[in-house]
């Protein structure tokens, strides 16, 4: 019962990403050109809600469903994450899709961002390979 809400939950997400033109790869392409602030203003306004959602959760100490606590850890900055930075924005700006939103361009018929996605799986994978050998 449990996958069967959570897909519920996913399938919403993907037709509030479809419908909020988040998937278009013209409106990404605007972004990155500067010509509009369609996608800064919903980028901005998840930042906004994320830093709401964790002082909450920081304030209320609040659990996870199992009724375990909550631990958010700082994460140290490195140079790591400039490169992979540079790289994901790249790989952004010429798909026309971040991770989240690959599954929502799939199901909406967009059927070249398969590439994207096996691409990001190849990523995924080869940071994994090569992560013990990458520079800290």
């Amino acid at each position: 019962m449990k996958n069967f809400w959570a897909l519920l939950l996913g399938l919403g997400f993907g037709i509030v990403l479809v419908k909020g033109e988040v998937i278009s790869w013209f409106r990404i392409q605007a972004m990155f050109r500067f010509q509009e602030a369609h996608m800064y203003l919903i980028i901005g306004s998840a930042v906004v809600v994320g830093a709401i959602s964790l002082l909450i959760i920081k304030r209320l100490h609040m659990k996870t469903v199992y009724g375990e606590e909550i631990h958010i850890r700082e994460k140290p900055f490195n140079k790591g994450v400039v490169f992979g930075g540079v790289i994901f924005g790249m790989g952004w700006a010429i798909t026309g899709a971040c991770p989240g939103p690959i599954y929502a361009q799939i199901g909406s018929g967009a059927y070249m961002a398969v590439v994207t996605f096996v691409s990001a799986l190849l990523g995924a994978y080869l940071y994994g390979y090569f992560q013990p050998k990458l520079p800290h």
